[in-house]
């Protein structure tokens, strides 16, 4: 009984941290775009700065991979946030976009490691595949939760303070929770039993990307992150375009996160099988795109349309990883899913900033969601149809 009341205090300091972590973080989402183009960045730098940045995160993505595995991830989740609180109040140092885009690839390479590490970590506590899905919906709920809250913080924020006085703020809380961080969170070190997996120990890159289920989980992954790209890109901008406040474009990408929160509370999802999930989700964001650059409705009622299949995928794409790979290659798993995720923003970023004056980003998104969603169709009949040759024979 001590021992799981121990264990359930551990999680509940995992979970505060990314909380706060991805808070913090998120309080930029509004401010990035307008503070760059204060500096004289141009719509085509400041899609260079952001893919930039992911090109960064990717490299931290797969070198984390195998050092999470091997060195546990307390380690790697401490670190970068004392590294990215340090990037973030140089942040508001900058005077030219010469430096600011240096200091976004920095930024982008520390925070690489920490996704990987602490989804490895969460998982790394649960014994089922069942309490694996409930720590995987709290998670979202959690960082949705931060997501709504953040970009309004973020946008009133940087009306009231200026941006370079928020970047000081997000880097010294950032600092704060690195400290909590070293003085609360525990690797779990046991392990007493395992969720269902395909794969063995001693997985490496390679034996994660020859599983059938981890490739539907990566292209989806990409597709996903490229339509969110587009619209953390876009949707900021408006400021700089059309004269909006950041306090306005913050209640925007609130709203996105809004219906993000309320498709992780429909707890009865978790029954279907998530590579359905999967493909339900994209197919969603992919229609609400249609309807974006179609300008079928407003803007906010759509965006929330986009978190609302967004929260549907999310749960969905790391359950159907910790389901296909074992417990020992979690951090090689979450390595490469966090890397697809990066891979998705530097192409919608760059691609962004260089077509949005003759193409409307929103279609060329949704032709990458609906070539993703096909091609992720023809790889489930695929593996179907292996499955049932295994059973025949």
């Amino acid at each position: 009984m001590k021992k799981l009341r121990i264990t359930a205090i551990n999680k509940m300091h995992i979970f505060a941290v990314m909380f706060l972590m991805s808070l913090v973080m998120s309080i930029q989402s509004p401010l990035f775009a307008p503070y760059a183009a204060t500096l004289g960045a141009s719509s085509v730098l400041i899609g260079i700065m952001l893919s930039s940045a992911q090109i960064a995160n990717l490299s931290g993505n797969l070198i984390a991979g195998p050092l999470v595995d091997r060195y546990g991830k307390k380690l790697f989740i401490t670190l970068p946030m004392f590294l990215a609180g340090i990037l973030f109040i140089s942040h508001g140092l900058v005077a030219d976009p010469t430096s600011l885009l240096l200091l976004r690839i920095l930024n982008g390479f520390a925070l690489a490691f920490l996704i990987p590490a602490a989804l490895a970590l969460l998982s790394s506590y649960a014994v089922d595949s069942r309490q694996q899905g409930k720590n995987m919906a709290i998670y979202g709920m959690l960082m949705t939760i931060a997501s709504i809250v953040a970009p309004l913080i973020g946008g009133n924020l940087g009306a009231f303070l200026g941006y370079e006085n928020t970047y000081y703020l997000i880097g010294a809380a950032l600092l704060i929770v690195a400290f909590y961080t070293f003085g609360f969170v525990r690797d779990q070190k046991q392990q007493t039993s395992h969720v269902r997996n395909s794969a063995s120990s001693n997985l490496t890159f390679r034996k994660v990307l020859a599983i059938p289920k981890v490739h539907i989980v990566l292209m989806t992954g990409f597709a996903v992150m490229y339509i969110h790209g587009v619209i953390i890109y876009e949707v900021p901008y408006l400021a700089v375009e059309q004269g909006y406040s950041t306090a306005t474009t913050g209640v925007m990408l609130s709203l996105m996160a809004s219906g993000t929160l309320i498709s992780l509370s429909l707890f009865f999802m978790h029954r279907f099988d998530p590579v359905k999930r999967l493909m339900f989700g994209l197919f969603g964001m992919s229609m609400s795109l249609f309807a974006i650059f179609n300008e079928m409705w407003t803007l906010p009622v759509l965006l929330f349309s986009v978190g609302f299949f967004f929260g549907i995928v999310m749960p969905a794409m790391a359950i159907a990883v910790t389901d296909a790979v074992s417990k020992e290659g979690h951090g090689r798993a979450f390595g490469l899913m966090s890397s697809f995720y990066s891979l998705g923003m530097i192409v919608s970023s760059f691609v962004t900033g260089v077509i949005r004056d003759s193409v409307n980003p929103y279609f060329i998104a949704f032709l990458v969601g609906m070539v993703i969603f096909t091609l992720v169709g023809y790889k489930k009949m695929s593996i179907q149809q292996v499955q049932e040759q295994r059973v025949y024979r």
